[in-house]
């Protein structure tokens, strides 16, 4: 049976013009039919604001939750259970791995405990962290990487949540690093995005991380007329997700260049029911 989900991503220039929140983005996702929940942590507003105040001036390491922010939670997960919609991935920005920096590195490091308690507040099962750094990920940086998510993933184990890698931005848009940090680091997970590759190495990316694939988000940016995109081949990745054992909710990441951001989401749905038929 085929299931959905949508990464709240897709709607980001909706949540920047105020026309939705973390709530709208729960009740969106049941109208529009999804079977979980896969958000990102800029629609956690009022968790966001917070992390600022703690960088900006207070000791992360020690930062407790406020009574807001422990009140707005349980508020989403009560919207969520409402809905029935379980929380799958959590992908969070501002918790990378690498900076060059050890005190930057510190900060986001504390800032990465801080989102696995929200994961863990919300039922996630899943969270992404970003690797960050260079994209030539020398071996110097490379271990500080491993041992990062090393880190990360014992305290996430002990709360039942997997850490995942994402190909998003420096290193991990190589496939071969990306491969690379999965074989060195024992219980990472990959969410695949089908588009977030260096130039030229898109398909190198699906052949070798496809295998990996524990999340996806299958990106699209336009529709012709009978419904596929023609900037990327949807139906092919999705056939080698399904080839490479890939039997999950399908994650929805579209980024319309028309700004239709609920039609693209409902045809990024339907092409890739399509694309599982064919």
């Amino acid at each position: 049976m085929f299931k959905f989900s949508i990464a709240s991503y897709s709607f980001h220039r909706t949540l920047a013009a105020g026309k939705q929140d973390m709530f709208g983005y729960i009740a969106d996702s049941k109208a529009l039919g999804a079977a979980q929940l896969d958000p990102w942590n800029g629609h956690l507003s009022t968790i966001k604001d917070e992390d600022s105040v703690i960088r900006g001036g207070r000791d992360p390491e020690n930062a407790q939750f406020s009574a807001q922010s422990d009140s707005y939670l349980a508020q989403v997960k009560a919207a969520a259970d409402e809905a029935g919609l379980p929380f799958g991935c959590l992908a969070v920005d501002g918790a990378h791995i690498y900076e060059p920096e050890a005190e930057k590195r510190r900060i986001n490091r504390a800032a990465a405990y801080r989102w696995l308690e929200v994961a863990e507040k919300l039922g996630a099962r899943q969270i992404r962290i970003d690797a960050g750094g260079p994209e030539d990920m020398p071996d110097e940086i490379f271990e500080i990487i491993v041992a990062g998510y090393q880190d990360i993933i014992r305290r996430a184990n002990d709360k039942g949540i997997e850490v995942l890698v994402e190909n998003h931005w420096g290193p991990t848009k190589i496939p071969a690093n990306v491969v690379r940090l999965l074989q060195a680091v024992d219980g990472l997970g990959l969410l695949f995005d089908s588009n977030n590759w260096a130039a030229g190495m898109q398909q190198q990316g699906w052949e070798m991380c496809a295998p990996y694939a524990r999340s996806v988000h299958i990106k699209t940016f336009e529709f012709d007329e009978n419904g596929n995109d023609p900037t990327v081949d949807i139906p092919k990745v999705v056939r080698m997700l399904v080839a490479a054992g890939f039997d999950d909710v399908w994650g929805i990441e579209s980024v319309p260049r028309d700004g239709d951001e609920y039609g693209a989401i409902q045809k990024t749905a339907a092409l890739i029911e399509q694309s599982l038929k064919s």
